[in-house]
C-alpha cells in the first residue's frame, strides 16, 4: 500500500506522518506545489519530469519530508530535468508485449501525470473511497514481488470497541459477584444450620446423660438411668444445728446422690416420731437433747431406711464463724429479722427481706434461728435450709480446700466423721450447688410425728432411697388436743411440747369459743394416770383431770383454756 492517499477528487494528495496512541495511521495533506513522485529504487528517471522538478521519497521516514532533490544509494549526481526526454523502453516482466517504463505496481512510465490505481489508494479511518474508483487486475500470488516498504498495515478498530469491552468486564465481574456472595450466604447458611443441630443433638444428649431430659422419669427409675432408685448410690451425712444463745435444735440431712449427679438438702421437722433404745416413742428434738448423735443417727436410720456415714454438730458460733470463711452468702430471705442484740425494740433490723440478700456470719445465724411469733417450727428449719445451701454455693469446689476450711473451724467432729471426710463430702456438694444440680425438700410429717408413705415417698424413696417405718400407733398414749384459748399458735406449741414428751398429738380442732379453764379428759379409769402425766407435761395442775367424753382414736382429750400458758409447759 502506497503510504501516500490521494482522494482521487483534484489534487489532493495525504502523506502518512506517523501513528497515534491507538495504532491507527495519522496523515497529513500535502499541497499542490509541493506534491512529490513516488520512485521506490530512488535512481530511475521519468519521462515527464520536464513539467517541473521531482523530489524523492524515502518510503521509511514515516512522515513527510521536505523537497529535496532525487538521491541513489550509489551517490549519484542530483537529477535535473533538462527538458523533454525520449521515451525509454520499459520492461514487461508479464510479458504483455510493451516497453514501458517499468513501474512494480504495473503502471507505464509515461510522460505526465500517472493514472490511479487501487493499489495506490490509502483511505483515512472511516471515510469512504472514491465510488468509481476499481481495482486493477492483479497478477497471480505466485508472480507477485513485495517488498516489505511496500505495505502499511492499518487497523480500523470500532470507536467504541474499548468502551463495550469495558461493559461486558464490568457486567461480567458484576456477575461473578453476585454468584459469589449468593454462594457464600449459601455456604454460611449451611454451616449454620449444620452447628444448630450439632448443638441441639449435643444438648439433649447431656440432658439425657444428666437425668434431666422432661418426660423419661418415673418413680421407679431417675431420668437419663437405667438404675433404679433403690440401687442408687447416696452419701448422707446428718447435720444438727445447736442454738447456743436461744435454745433449741434444727436438724438436716446433706444428701448426694453420685448416680444422678444430684445434691439436696432435706429438712427434718423436730416432731419426727422416733423410737428410743428401750422401744419408747419419742421425737426427734428430744433424741438429740438426750440420745446424742449416735443414737439419734442410728434412730433416723430405722425410720427413713437410710443408711446415714456420719453426723455434723454444728453450733451456732462455728456456723458464724463458717460463714465468714466462705466470704459471706447469699440468699432470698423471707423475714426482715430483728437484731438480737438490739437494746430496743423498733431498730434497724439485721435482716432485710428481699431477694439477693448478702449476709454476714453474724446475720446469717440470726436468719437460720429466726421463728417468727405464730411460726411453726418448719418455717425456722426452712430458713436453715437456705443457709446451709448459701454456704455450699459459697465453698470451695476443690477437696482440699474445702477440707483446709473445716480444719480452720477447729471443731471436734463426730469420730465416725473426719476433716478429711467432711471437706471431700462438702467440696462435692459445693460443686453440685454452684452448676444448679441443688434442691432443698421438707419431709412432711403428720400431726401425729408420723410418716405416711403417700406424702412421704417424693423426699424417702426418691431422694434418700429407703422406705418410711414409723413407729406403730399403740406405742404411745394418743392425745387430742382442742383449743379454746383464742390464741391460735397455743396449738402448735401444745403440740411440740406433747410430741417431746413421747405422746402422739391429734388435732382436735377449735373451740366454737374461749374458756377460761382447761380440761384433761379419760374415759377409762386405765387411763387416769395417763390423763395426769398429760396435765403435768402442759403445766396444767391435777385439778384439770376429769372423767369425761374422749375424742374417736385418742386416750386422752384435752381442752385448752386461758389459763394454759406455754411458756410454763
Amino acid at each position: 500500500m502506497n503510504d501516500r492517499y490521494d482522494a482521487g477528487y483534484g489534487n489532493d494528495q495525504y502523506v502518512l506522518v506517523g501513528y497515534d496512541e491507538y495504532g491507527q495511521p495519522v496523515y497529513r495533506q500535502i499541497p499542490a506545489q509541493q506534491q512529490q513522485t513516488y520512485d521506490p529504487y530512488a535512481g530511475q528517471q521519468r519521462q515527464g519530469q520536464g513539467q517541473g522538478q521531482g523530489y524523492g521519497y524515502d518510503p521509511y521516514a514515516g512522515a513527510a519530508q521536505q523537497a529535496a532533490p532525487s538521491y541513489d544509494t550509489g551517490q549519484q549526481a542530483p537529477v535535473y530535468d533538462t527538458g523533454q526526454q525520449p521515451a525509454t523502453p520499459a520492461y514487461d516482466p508479464y510479458g504483455t508485449g510493451g516497453h514501458a517504463a517499468y513501474d512494480p505496481y504495473g503502471q507505464a512510465a509515461t510522460g505526465g501525470r500517472q493514472p490511479r490505481v487501487a493499489e495506490q489508494t490509502a483511505h483515512i479511518p472511516q471515510q469512504a473511497g472514491p465510488a468509481d474508483q476499481s481495482a486493477a487486475p492483479r497478477p497471480d500470488d505466485d508472480e507477485r514481488d513485495y517488498h516489505t516498504g511496500q505495505f502499511a498495515f492499518v487497523e480500523q478498530p470500532d470507536g467504541d470497541s474499548e468502551d463495550v469491552i469495558d461493559w461486558l468486564n464490568f457486567t461480567e465481574n458484576r456477575t461473578e459477584r453476585r454468584e459469589e456472595a449468593k454462594r457464600r450466604a449459601r455456604s454460611r447458611v449451611i454451616a449454620l444450620v449444620v452447628v444448630l443441630a450439632l448443638v441441639a443433638v449435643g444438648g439433649v444428649g447431656y440432658l439425657w446423660y444428666a437425668g434431666k431430659l422432661p418426660g423419661l422419669s418415673s418413680s421407679g427409675t431417675k431420668a437419663g438411668t437405667t438404675t433404679s432408685v433403690a440401687a442408687q448410690k447416696r452419701d448422707v451425712i446428718v447435720v444438727h444445728l445447736h442454738n447456743t444463745g436461744g435454745g433449741g435444735t434444727s436438724t438436716v440431712l446433706l444428701v448426694d446422690n453420685t448416680t444422678t449427679k444430684q445434691g439436696s438438702t432435706v429438712l427434718l421437722p423436730n416432731s419426727l416420731a422416733l423410737t428410743d433404745d428401750d422401744g419408747t416413742t419419742t421425737t426427734l428434738a428430744k433424741s438429740v437433747d438426750d440420745d446424742g448423735s449416735s443414737g439419734t443417727r442410728d434412730q433416723l436410720d430405722t425410720v427413713l431406711g437410710t443408711n446415714i456415714e456420719g453426723t455434723w454438730r454444728l453450733d451456732t458460733p462455728y456456723l458464724q464463724n463458717l460463714v465468714e470463711l466462705v466470704g459471706n452468702i447469699d440468699i432470698d430471705t423471707n423475714a426482715d429479722v430483728p437484731d438480737p442484740d438490739a437494746k430496743k425494740k423498733g431498730e434497724e433490723p439485721l435482716v432485710h427481706q428481699g431477694k439477693d440478700q448478702t449476709l454476714g456470719g453474724k446475720a446469717a445465724v440470726a436468719y437460720a434461728t429466726y421463728r417468727a411469733p405464730g411460726e411453726a417450727q418448719n418455717a425456722q428449719l426452712e430458713r436453715f435450709g437456705q443457709v446451709m445451701q448459701g454456704v455450699l454455693r459459697k465453698m470451695s469446689s476443690d477437696a482440699s480446700a474445702a477440707t483446709t476450711t473445716v480444719q480452720t473451724l477447729a471443731q471436734i467432729l463426730d469420730p465416725s466423721l473426719t476433716d478429711n471426710d467432711l471437706g471431700t463430702f462438702l467440696a462435692k456438694l459445693a460443686d453440685l450447688a454452684k452448676d444448679g444440680d441443688y434442691k432443698t425438700a421438707l419431709l412432711p410429717v403428720q400431726s401425729d410425728g408420723t410418716l405416711s408413705a403417700e406424702t412421704s415417698s417424693s423426699v424417702v424413696k426418691d431422694i434418700l432411697g429407703g422406705t418410711a417405718k414409723s413407729p406403730s400407733a399403740g406405742s404411745a398414749v394418743r392425745v387430742s388436743v382442742q383449743n379454746a384459748t383464742g390464741v391460735k399458735d397455743d396449738t402448735e406449741k401444745a403440740r411440740v411440747v406433747l410430741v417431746n414428751g413421747g405422746y402422739t398429738f391429734l388435732e382436735g380442732g377449735t373451740a366454737s369459743g374461749t374458756q377460761a379453764r382447761s380440761k384433761v379428759l379419760y374415759s377409762d379409769a386405765a387411763d387416769k394416770q395417763n390423763a395426769t402425766e398429760v396435765a403435768k407435761t402442759l403445766g396444767l395442775g391435777t385439778g384439770a383431770v376429769q372423767k369425761g367424753t374422749v375424742g374417736s382414736g385418742a386416750d386422752v382429750s384435752v381442752v385448752l383454756g386461758q389459763d394454759y400458758k406455754p411458756s410454763s409447759s
